[in-house]
């Protein structure tokens, strides 16, 4: 029998069974879409996390206190200071840049506006060299001089500027931080949110000012910058060296952009998986629906089956027309499955993070096919074994 003819014979049996055929291919369909929606979001989320890192600067090393290894967090007392940072510096001259930072949270006012829980960095002038996103729209950064001095002047980020200077400029005023007053010497240009943190929500001063005000010797964390990207692994080897003279591997931490990115991936990648995989279990389901359907189909045609086979019609033509009824099911439902995918994907995209990649739907694609033929195989071997003589007694 062509080909033709008996694709013609699969369609007409589906259609005449219009809501049997859609239900059917309703499995299939909630399937594919869970496959494409969540590798969607998976795959979303970990551009995103890359995106947020390689903004910070392909060069850049942390040293944060404590260690990370084991979940070890040495003696859970931070013994990272200001001197460390000077002392690494002083090693690491011609290779990086170097940037100390103390880290808090406090209101901020300006003329009886107060802007609550802005974070407060107290750095040295390195730090816009440091981190490679950080432009001024107003104003500049404070000196070396205004840095050692302890000046009180401060550079803020777009969100206070906007909170407490509607309409007017910042730049000569004067805000208070706690109970603190500083001048604003300038505006750092929008960079947005990074891990859901806000980063326009900032205050930066001295790092000596910061000391005083909230009477810290310790750092929060120390950035450096290598030069280029081939001084990253000297860059990062020399740091360790500095503080190992007087400190422990439990007491801090190191690492670079890059194995931070690597260490995210892999977990965003597990996560990827484990969600596909999850999908794939209810396109598993639809997939015991097709069989089921398609034994049910075989026992109601088997007078067909019987005539057809009387008539002339061989093994071979009654499997692939059953077998094809599947397959046309599965196909169907994963075309449809893989349009709601990718639409509602790109809907979730504008409020959250979601990326179709092709790779999601070959391979939601590919399932929903095998599907057809693994689950069709069964019924379309039980009609084509079937007697023409009993077939045609069947009541």
């Amino acid at each position: 029998m062509k080909s033709i003819d008996l694709f013609t014979l699969a369609y007409r049996a589906i259609v005449v069974n219009k809501l049997r055929s859609f239900l059917t291919m309703l499995g299939i369909i909630i399937g594919v879409f869970s496959i494409i929606m969540l590798v969607s979001i998976g795959t979303g989320l970990q551009s995103y996390i890359t995106k947020q890192i390689s903004s910070l600067g392909s060069n850049l090393i942390f040293i944060t206190p404590g260690s990370s290894e084991g979940g070890a967090r040495g003696s859970g007392v931070n013994k990272l200071t200001i001197n460390d940072a000077t002392n690494i510096q002083l090693r690491l001259t011609g290779l990086a840049q170097v940037a100390p930072v103390v880290i808090s949270s406090s209101n901020v006012t300006y003329q009886g506006k107060i802007d609550k829980g802005v974070m407060i960095a107290g750095t040295t002038s390195n730090y816009v060299k440091t981190i490679s996103n950080i432009s001024f729209s107003q104003g500049t950064n404070f000196t070396v001089g205004q840095e050692r001095s302890g000046s009180k002047v401060a550079i803020i980020g777009a969100t206070v500027a906007s909170d407490l200077f509607i309409g007017a400029s910042p730049i000569g005023n004067v805000i208070t931080v706690g109970t603190n007053r500083y001048t604003v010497i300038g505006v750092v240009a929008k960079r947005g949110s990074t891990f859901g943190v806000d980063q326009d929500n900032l205050v930066g001063i001295p790092i000596t000012a910061a000391r005083e005000q909230f009477g810290v010797d310790t750092v929060s964390a120390i950035y450096l910058s290598a030069n280029s990207p081939e001084l990253v692994p000297i860059v990062e080897q020399q740091a360790k060296k500095v503080l190992l003279e007087h400190l422990t591997t439990n007491d801090f931490t190191v690492q670079t952009a890059e194995s931070t990115l690597s260490t995210i991936s892999s977990i965003t990648n597990i996560l990827t998986i484990a969600l596909g995989g999850i999908a794939a279990i209810s396109l598993l389901v639809g997939g015991i629906g097709v069989a089921n359907i398609m034994l049910v189909s075989v026992t109601e045609r088997t007078r067909e089956i019987g005539l057809r086979k009387a008539l002339g019609a061989q093994r071979s033509d009654i499997l692939k027309q059953f077998l094809l009824e599947a397959i046309i099911l599965s196909v169907t439902g994963g075309a449809i499955g893989i349009a709601f995918g990718m639409g509602a994907s790109m809907i979730v995209a504008i409020f959250l993070f979601s990326t179709v990649t092709y790779w999601s739907v070959f391979l939601a694609f590919g399932f929903s096919v095998a599907i057809g033929v693994i689950f069709g195989m069964a019924p379309a071997i039980r009609a084509s074994k079937l007697s023409p003589i009993e077939a045609l007694r069947y009541e």
